[in-house]
């Protein structure tokens, strides 16, 4: 039998989130009336009804609700529940200091309601969510999909189900047309005894008077009806749909970082990391740079003309951890903790990558990010130009940075062979770029730095 009911979900987070904000108002609120802090007035109800039409009006403006089986996870719901959670506050605080309010209301107060809010809606979203996860792994809430025109690419979706129980996909068959003619009662018939809820098409099997009819037929079922199309062999990058008035039409991503949006929150989160170290991190430059002029003669900073974004050459600034005329000696790469154009600070620096703090300043500047492939020295760009050109100009379309997987992973590259591994990583962060690996790939390095890692 075929599940046609309206998921439930949306509506339970919604009617639990509206609960526990006013849970959360109203304890707050207690809290600090027996603390004596606050007096009873009708202005917190008033706020507290303002509240609750403003949580209404955001979530309808920004679809927190709005999920499929695939996007109902853990990273979505928390993300939208933070980003609900900021505008609504966001939105408070300007509404009172527009009507001139806002010194009748204790800021303790509302920051005590927002951070129980947040803390139970998130214990909430979880119990939510590992719940669904078991009762769909126990074979309940189940979607019945079917395929038609079998072929490699249907098993991969078939193994994606598998694999993934919780998110409540059965298999329920294979159909196929004989030849390329279109039975549609044999198609219907065979679509309402199984009570589909989808249906996969694969493409490549599959005539146009055949997707037509399939479409007819699922219109009377309702069934959902999924078109694959098979891109293997020359698109391994991420798609997205787009449609020019009634036509769709695929855009295959080939320039990472390429929307405004990813170039706006990636800008401003190296500027706002960037400033952050540098002035925090005050203290520890001093000492890095009296240490540095102390132990060798020469200059504290090192500058070395590096290829960054579309080729452009810069100054890369890093703390000098090499004797001065160290280039003088003929080796091209660093030989390791043996090397002997390293100063005996300059091991320390390279092993917990303090040596590369300087470069905040040219992440400052523009020139670099704070994660991004590693900017090379020319001669390391005419090696990867001979042994893996297509890839290193794809590389050269972005920023290069700090940090990257690469090298974490591999770390300063010795020899051709580690330069083409540590690119190969760089690139698979070009595929799956996000705020939040981002930020995974800082935490990773400070770590690297915290055990003297750094190679």
């Amino acid at each position: 039998m075929k599940n046609r009911s309206t998921s439930l979900l949306p509506k339970a987070h919604l009617w639990t989130d509206i609960l526990l904000l006013n849970a959360s108002f109203l304890i707050a609120y207690l809290l600090r009336i027996e603390e004596g802090l606050l007096e009873q007035n009708e202005h917190y109800l008033n706020l507290l009804l303002m509240s609750n039409l403003l949580w209404v009006l955001i979530i309808y403006s920004l679809k927190t609700y709005h999920f499929t089986r695939l996007s109902y996870n853990f990273n979505d719901q928390i993300g939208g529940l933070l980003k609900a959670a900021l505008l609504h506050a966001s939105c408070t605080i300007t509404l009172l200091y527009l009507i001139k309010e806002g010194e009748a209301y204790s800021r303790v107060q509302m920051g005590l309601t927002y951070g129980l809010f947040i803390v139970a809606a998130t214990g909430a979203r979880i119990a939510l969510l590992l719940s669904m996860q078991l009762y769909r792994q126990a074979g309940y809430n189940s979607k019945c999909y079917a395929v038609i025109g079998h072929d490699e690419v249907i098993d991969y979706i078939r193994g994606f189900y598998e694999q993934r129980p919780q998110l409540g996909y059965r298999y329920s068959g294979l159909f196929e047309f004989r030849g390329q003619a279109t039975d549609e009662a044999a198609l219907e018939e065979y679509m309402e005894e199984r009570g589909l809820d989808f249906i996969y098409c694969c493409l490549s099997r599959l005539n146009d008077e055949q997707v037509r009819s399939i479409i007819r037929v699922a219109e009377r079922q309702r069934t959902q009806v999924r078109l694959v199309p098979d891109f293997r062999g020359f698109v391994s990058n991420l798609a997205t749909i787009e449609y020019h008035d009634v036509y769709p039409v695929i855009d295959v991503s080939t320039k990472p970082f390429s929307s405004v949006q990813d170039q706006t929150v990636k800008r401003a989160f190296d500027l706002a990391f960037s400033l952050t170290v540098m002035l925090a991190g005050a203290p520890v430059f001093l000492l890095v740079m009296g240490a540095v002029k102390l132990t060798s003669k020469g200059p504290v900073f090192f500058l070395q003309e590096r290829s960054g974004q579309w080729g452009r050459i810069f100054k890369i600034y890093k703390f000098r951890s090499m004797y001065v005329d160290a280039d003088k000696m003929g080796l091209k790469h660093s030989q390791g903790d043996h090397d002997p154009r390293i100063t005996p600070i300059g091991r320390f620096l390279r092993r917990s990558r303090l040596d590369e703090l300087p470069q905040f300043l040219n992440v400052i500047r523009g020139e670099m990010s704070i994660v991004g492939p590693r900017p090379l020295y020319k001669y390391d760009v005419d090696m990867l130009m001979q042994a893996a050109p297509h890839e290193f100009k794809k590389i050269l379309t972005v920023k290069p940075g700090i940090t990257s997987i690469g090298q974490i992973k591999v770390g300063y590259a010795t020899n051709v062979a580690e330069n083409v591994n540590r690119l190969k990583y760089d690139l698979e962060y070009l595929g799956k770029y996000s705020l939040r690996q981002d930020i995974s790939l800082v935490f990773q390095t400070v770590l690297v730095m915290a055990l003297g890692r750094g190679r």
